[in-house]
């Protein structure tokens, strides 16, 4: 994703109080450009940039892996507008990288620029990067200041930094049910609890998920797909099952899993699934609450009741003994997808980790 526009007079100013201000307008311009690549860039940071010149700002991206990176992108477009970035100001996202992988260390293309001001959202926790972004360019004389927009900016990539820190996936939640909280019927039947607005929400989650994970009753119970098909999807998650697949599956093929909870999310890192979706069963997502490994649910409710307790619960299994072992978040966001509410939860205290 790239863009070009004409620049609002010089802004290589230090950062007094309208220079904070073009900082968060930039980088909330390099957060968009971010966003618009969610879905193309895993397991490799989806990073936005804005270089800005003292002619015109250059907007690039994170490519799909083995392309260049969002800075890269920025300068290369300076380049063939014949814009100098000497002189200029860099935003991105995520601290550039001072290490050769697949290509080249965006850190030295930024000092070969000429680039004299580099503004950071967060650092990068990658072993390979880790402050060394942020130091080759010191070395060169370039200023770095880190911290802009950094909440905004960590929770975008709040699925590649877990992943980084901890070598597990964030684990996404995605539970659908009536208002009294059934997600199935007693005789098993649960399509369509709700509407297609949601549907096409959870849709997109697999799109942004690098894995998609169930158990294996509920494959056999639902015989889902677990693909993204009713949006416009850049790769397919990888379909995981708790346990065997049943001969002629529609979920084939499919990686099947076992054992400890803990043990399972550290293989699927180890695979660079950086972001995995969890849509269930109860028992599935009872196991993954109780164990504390959820990091968003995310609960699409219909205006519905069931009307009774013969249905299916979103958790099966032993809950809060008492209301003071209460399992209590925080929300996040709350939308109404046509006649459904989408509500996302994080666990208390999960923004200061």
């Amino acid at each position: 994703m790239v863009h070009v526009d004409t620049a609002e007079g010089d802004h290589r100013v230090q950062p007094t109080i309208a220079g904070a201000v073009n900082d968060e307008r930039y980088m909330a311009r390099a957060l968009a450009a971010a966003a618009s690549v969610r879905t193309v860039a895993s397991p490799n940071p989806w990073v936005g940039a804005v270089l800005v010149t003292a002619r015109a700002t250059y907007q690039g991206a994170t490519a799909a892996p083995g392309g260049p990176h969002a800075e890269a992108t920025a300068l290369q477009l300076a380049e063939d507008a014949g814009d100098s970035a000497v002189g200029a100001t860099l935003y991105t996202t995520l601290e550039p990288c001072a290490h050769q992988g697949r290509t080249p260390p965006c850190a030295d293309a930024i000092v070969a620029a000429g680039v004299t001001r580099v503004v950071i959202g967060v650092l990068d926790p990658d072993r390979e990067v880790s402050g060394r972004g942020v130091a080759h360019l010191e070395a060169a004389g370039v200023q770095v200041d880190a911290g802009v927009a950094r909440r905004d900016v960590a929770d975008q990539l709040a699925p590649y930094l877990k992943h980084r820190r901890t070598g597990r996936p964030w684990v996404v939640l995605k539970l659908a049910a009536t208002l009294d909280g059934r997600t199935a019927a007693a005789d098993g039947s649960s399509r369509w609890i709700t509407g297609p607005e949601a549907r096409r929400d959870g849709h997109r989650l697999r799109a942004e998920s690098d894995a998609v994970m169930v158990g294996a009753g509920t494959v056999r119970a639902d015989d889902p797909e677990l693909t993204a098909r009713e949006v416009a999807a850049d790769r397919q998650p990888l379909r995981v099952v708790l346990g065997a697949v049943p001969p002629g599956a529609k979920v084939e093929p499919a990686l099947e899993v076992s054992g400890d909870l803990g043990s399972v999310l550290d293989g699927l890192g180890a695979r660079d699934v950086v972001q995995l979706l969890v849509e269930g069963g109860a028992q599935v997502a009872h196991d993954l609450h109780r164990a504390g490994l959820v990091d968003r649910y995310v609960v699409y409710l219909a205006p519905a009741f069931m009307g009774g307790d013969d249905g299916s619960p979103l958790f099966r299994g032993d809950g809060a003994r008492t209301m003071g072992d209460l399992w209590r978040g925080r929300v996040v966001s709350v939308r109404q997808l046509g006649d459904d509410l989408r509500v996302e939860l994080a666990p208390r205290g999960e923004e200061d980790r």
